[in-house]
């Protein structure tokens, strides 16, 4: 392989030069800095509470929805949350582009979304910001990691310790690293739910 001075490659000084932050965002980002801590310190079970505060920050959030004190989340402006959905604890949401999660989506211990990265084919490696998209009734299990610009279809299920770098549809179990299709998730069995009974 050819080698290459690091500054023709990656330069630094170029790199902290890069303007990714507008200033009324850099405003926000301090405020949000300031409340942040609040979130954590607010007992589990004050769901809509730790919702409203969100909301004053620009996250749109549905009804019925549970987020854990211990859930880190970057930017609340770039967060949209569907009804019903739940946020277990020690989940990231790495918010720099929007992450959009659709209805009665679950999401386990310790999930990573990370809506950022660079854009490595240039020297000063600037920020970019691929949403995020998850559709209905979706489960990923603990510690899986999503990408930057990945969709997920409806009712789908993201294995645990999965890493998921690209979309897949509706219906998909997906698994492993990197995260590929397993199977259909197959629909549940009449009566299988008491409350169809």
């Amino acid at each position: 392989m050819k080698e290459h001075p690091r500054d023709e490659v990656f330069n630094v000084r170029l790199h902290r030069a890069n303007d990714n932050y507008r200033p009324e965002e850099f405003r926000k980002r301090v405020l949000w800095m300031a409340a942040r801590p609040l979130l954590r310190f607010v007992p589990r079970f004050f769901y809509e509470f730790r919702n409203r505060i969100l909301r004053l920050f620009g996250a749109k959030i549905g009804k019925s929805v549970r987020i854990y004190p211990s859930v880190d989340i970057f930017y609340p402006w770039n967060l949209e949350i569907g009804d019903e959905v739940t946020i277990a604890t020690h989940v990231q949401l790495y918010s720099l582009g929007k992450i959009i999660i659709g209805d009665g989506t679950m999401i386990s211990y310790g999930a990573h979304f990370c809506a950022g990265t660079h854009d490595y084919s240039k020297i000063n490696l600037p920020l970019l910001k691929p949403e995020i998209r998850l559709g209905t009734g979706i489960w990923v299990c603990a510690d899986a990691f999503i990408g930057p610009g990945v969709a997920i279809g409806d009712y789908s299920i993201v294995g645990a310790r999965s890493v998921v770098l690209k979309s897949f549809p509706e219906f998909s179990i997906i698994g492993g690293n990197p995260a590929r299709k397993v199977k259909d998730r197959p629909l549940p069995e009449k009566g299988s739910c008491p409350e169809q009974t």
